[in-house]
Formats: C-alpha cells, sequence, structure tokens
C-alpha cells in the first residue's frame, strides 16, 4: 500500500495499486490471484485495461498448467515409486503455491533481470517437466555479457516459451525440444526448436495464442516446419519500447523524469521500486506519480500503465 498525493486537496493519502492482485484459496486447489476486472471509463482506456487483464489471466493459466503437467509426469513416471511420487508431487505443488501466495508476478517488479539469470528461472519452471516426463527438454544458454533485460521483458519471454513447450507436450508428436536464447543489444532472440510432426504454421491454433502474444510486445515470431523432420520458432523482443510509443501525444508537457516514471508504473512496480531503479526518495517517487495522475487525467496508477499500452 502507497502513500499518494490527491491531486486536487493536496493531502496525501494510502492508496493501494489499483493493478494489485490478491490470492483466494479454495479447498484443496493451488492460491489464484483474483484480478480486478478492467474499468470503464474512456474507451481507449478500457480496452488496454481488458487487454491487459485477458494477457494475466492467459499467463496465470499457463503457469497453473505447467504446474499440473509437472505433477502428472511426476505420479505417472515408472521411474519413481509410489511413496516418492506422492513426496515429489507434493513438493511441485507446494513449490507453485508458495509462489503464486508470494508473489502476483515477482518478474514484474525487477527493474531489471540479467539475461542468465532469466534463463535459469525459466529452467527451473520447467525442471520438474524436464525431470519426469517423457519431453527431452536441452537448454542452451545465453552469453552472461548478453544485456540485462527490463523485468517485463523477462517476465513475458518465460511466459512465451513455457507456453510453447507446453503446446509441444500437449500435441504428443515431440520426442526433443531445444530452447535456446540469446541477446543482440536491441532484442531478445528466443529459439525453441523440436522432433515432432513438423506441421505447425504461425497461423495454426496452437501456435496463433504464442503468436499473439508476440504480436502484442512488438516483436516478431517465425515459424519453420519441415514434415516428418520438426519446426523451429524464431522469436525476437525488443528490449526498449518502439519509437515513438512514449510519449504519446498526451504526454508532451511531461517532464524527461515524469516520463521515466511513467514507464516504470506501466511495468506494474510500486514507489519502493521506482525510487529504487531511479536513485530518488520514496516520497520524491509519489509526488511524480501523483503529477502523472494530474497531467494525464488519470485517476489511478491502472489507466496510467493504460495509457502507455494505448499508445
Amino acid at each position: 500500500m502507497d502513500d499518494e498525493t490527491d491531486p486536487e486537496t493536496g493531502r496525501e493519502a494510502r492508496t493501494a495499486p489499483d493493478d494489485q492482485v490478491t490470492s483466494v484459496a479454495g479447498p484443496g486447489r493451488a492460491s489464484r490471484p483474483t484480478l480486478p476486472a478492467p474499468a470503464g471509463g474512456r474507451g481507449h482506456t478500457s480496452r488496454a485495461e481488458a487487454a491487459e487483464h485477458a494477457r494475466v489471466v492467459a499467463d496465470l493459466t499457463d503457469r497453473h498448467s505447467l504446474t499440473l503437467e509437472s505433477v502428472l509426469a511426476v505420479l505417472r513416471s515408472p521411474r519413481v515409486g509410489d511413496a516418492a511420487a506422492r513426496a515429489e508431487a507434493v513438493e511441485v505443488a507446494s513449490a507453485a503455491l508458495v509462489e503464486l501466495r508470494t508473489s502476483s508476478d515477482r518478474q514484474r517488479e525487477v527493474l531489471l533481470e540479467p539475461v542468465t539469470g532469466a534463463f535459469s528461472r525459466l529452467r527451473a519452471d520447467l525442471r520438474p517437466l524436464v525431470r519426469f516426463g517423457d519431453l527431452d527438454v536441452q537448454f542452451v544458454e545465453p552469453p552472461a555479457t548478453g544485456r540485462a533485460l527490463p523485468g517485463d521483458v523477462a517476465h513475458a519471454a518465460r511466459a512465451i516459451v513455457r507456453n510453447a513447450v507446453l503446446t509441444l507436450v500437449d500435441e504428443g508428436s515431440a520426442g526433443r525440444v531445444r530452447i535456446q536464447w540469446d541477446c543482440d543489444g536491441r532484442n531478445l532472440l528466443m529459439q525453441v526448436r523440436d522432433d515432432g510432426t513438423g506441421t505447425h504454421d504461425v497461423q495454426d491454433d496452437a501456435m496463433r495464442p504464442i503468436a499473439e502474444r508476440v504480436g502484442a510486445l512488438d516483436g516478431r515470431m517465425h515459424v519453420d516446419s519441415t514434415p516428418g523432420w520438426g519446426s523451429v520458432l524464431d522469436i525476437t523482443l525488443p528490449l526498449d519500447p518502439a519509437p515513438g510509443s512514449a510519449p504519446g501525444p498526451d504526454d508532451a508537457d511531461l517532464t524527461p523524469r515524469e516520463a521515466e516514471v511513467l514507464r516504470l508504473v506501466a511495468t506494474g512496480v510500486g514507489n519502493r521500486e521506482i525510487a529504487d531503479g531511479l536513485g530518488i526518495s520514496v516520497n520524491t517517487a509519489k509526488y511524480h506519480v501523483a503529477n502523472l495522475l494530474r497531467k494525464l487525467g488519470a485517476r489511478t496508477r491502472a489507466e496510467l500503465a493504460a495509457h502507455v499500452h494505448a499508445g
């Protein structure tokens, strides 16, 4: 919960970020973040909020699917006895539950993440599936000297690769998947290669959701398939906003510092993380957020984020 300055009264009030999520646990089920419904208001704002809402729901669905696939892989594995399988399945489910309860999305709260660290977290996400499933997943590490990734890019990259691997698992025709990351200084370069039927293209039902996610990030995705040999997904994600995407036409009177704060607000971080990232005090970060709310005619942090996403 952050202290915000009311732009009209000048008084300080304690407000919670409107894009914050909470966890609700049901009997025998992993806790799932409950997301606020997109707010009404200006047309482009509600559309942007709806798109962001759908993206987060899709990502949470992907993460839950990965957990369930991992648990099933453990329980079905002929290499593990019943008692050991139950213990491993409990460990996998417990780890996923802790992840969801302690952080709605830790990745997006990180201003910068080393590319090797982001890749290691992807390996950790897929480890149970690799260890107990029938799919052989090979990881090709990115160079340690690669440029650090913005937190939202690192988060999206992991979600995209997880989704691609789960798609191949669901299809059932691939026995081996190779995952490779690289960074050219401006883009994160990802490749996912399998030895399946080689019938995928970017427009089929399995690949289209992944391509749409990549496109929403101003990225590019190419699928090259050879029947009988497998498919290769080449994905490029830009590390910086597209030229002209921020500031927008309504942002002409923002100072350079306010533009930086606005960009960080759009990633979902709080005032403390903004202050740490920019080397300013928390009170100064609050002051800039209050000015942004006033200048852009927004009522909440979620509307500020929607303003950026709407371009």
